[in-house]
């Protein structure tokens, strides 16, 4: 956490200098850009700024104390209080801000949900997880579109991809990334068994696009007509795009919009999206020993949590939270798993903060 602010301390002085520097100021497409980043992170730059200073104070007013002037300790003793106040108040502000690192204050993420084991159960489970984001996003004030999906003929999804928009929304949804699995007895099974069956979901920040260079020379594009289940959805034109990155080999398609232009859109932002998570991910390997957070990485083939439909129960395996209200987060009252786990984080960032000063 330490260095994560100092970096960004760092760099937002060195953008404040290039700001007013004459080469950035002729040039109004790199001001742009610089301004742009200036911006993304100015509120935890400046509260760490403010943060260093308080620290700076409350050590000068502590050797004050220890020193002879009684009017000057007396003094030192008015303001302590009051400085000390301060820095704990920007101190838990600034513990909120970095809760999923470098990323933690963008305000667009796409989250994908894709069925795992266990057929049709599982693609239905895939449908509850979609209700069950899509009510709790509502319920945040954030925008929820839908990019790409491909539905199965009882109402699950095979996959389907979201665009989410909202201040706060990948700090919150940052940790949802992993296995999900449920326990419960399909409506088909006739004996009432009880199984089990799992969807992975994805949770990647979306990056601005002065981040992601895109070319259309760096991508194939395929242009076919849109299928659904059971023949819904099917058009005449082929307004279904499918891309495919050169260098990494990605693929996206989008076919749910009878416009081409608003599928290529839309496929544009998946593919950006993925291309930044996996320079992300290239990122966190490289510096995987300094990474202090112990609630997870985000990989899809880790198991974070089970759905007990007969017991009510969702456990989230990481900090071994326990609810028996499956009921209610499912509707998307989503907020006390979310709570559970941003605080675990918070502890485990002051903890390390502490260690590295």
């Amino acid at each position: 956490m330490k260095k994560l602010l100092d970096n960004t301390l760092e760099r937002f002085e060195e953008l404040e200098r290039l700001m007013s520097s004459d080469n950035v100021l002729c040039d109004s497409f790199r001001m742009q850009q610089i301004a742009r980043e200036h911006g993304m992170i100015a509120k935890m730059a400046t509260k760490y700024r403010r943060f260093k200073q308080l620290n700076d104070q409350i050590s000068e007013m502590g050797s004050i104390l220890e020193g002879s002037d009684i009017e000057m300790r007396e003094l030192a003793e008015l303001e302590l209080p009051e400085l000390r106040e301060e820095r704990e108040l920007i101190w838990n502000e600034l513990l909120d801000m970095t809760v999923g690192g470098v990323d933690a204050n963008r305000t667009s993420l796409v989250l994908e949900i894709r069925a795992g084991t266990g057929g049709e159960e599982a693609a239905l489970f895939a449908g509850d997880l979609y209700g069950m984001y899509k009510r709790y996003c509502e319920s945040c004030g954030w925008k929820v579109e839908i990019l790409s999906l491909n539905a199965t003929e009882l109402g699950g999804f095979k996959e389907i991809v979201l665009g989410i928009d909202g201040e706060g929304c990948f700090r919150k949804l940052q940790f949802e990334s992993g296995g999900h699995r449920v326990q419960r007895v399909p409506e088909t099974e006739t004996k009432g068994r009880i199984h089990t069956s799992a969807a992975t979901v994805a949770v990647m920040a979306e990056p601005e696009d002065v981040e992601i260079d895109l070319k259309p020379e760096d991508y194939r594009l395929d242009r076919f007509c849109a299928s659904g289940p059971g023949g819904q959805h099917v058009n005449k034109t082929a307004s279904a795009v499918r891309l495919t990155h050169f260098a990494t080999g990605l693929v996206v398609s989008c076919q749910d919009e009878k416009s081409q232009h608003k599928n290529l859109a839309k496929a544009l932002r998946v593919l950006k999206t993925r291309l930044y998570e996996s320079k992300r991910e290239e990122e966190q390997k490289k510096r995987s020993e300094e990474r202090l957070s112990k609630i997870g990485s985000g990989d899809r083939s880790e198991r974070i949590r089970t759905y007990n439909f007969p017991e009510n129960r969702i456990t989230d395996h990481r900090i071994g939270l326990t609810l028996y209200k499956l009921d209610s987060i499912l509707v998307g009252n989503l907020e006390p798993v979310i709570e559970g786990l941003m605080e675990y984080e918070k502890r485990e960032l002051r903890t390390a903060f502490s260690d590295n000063k």
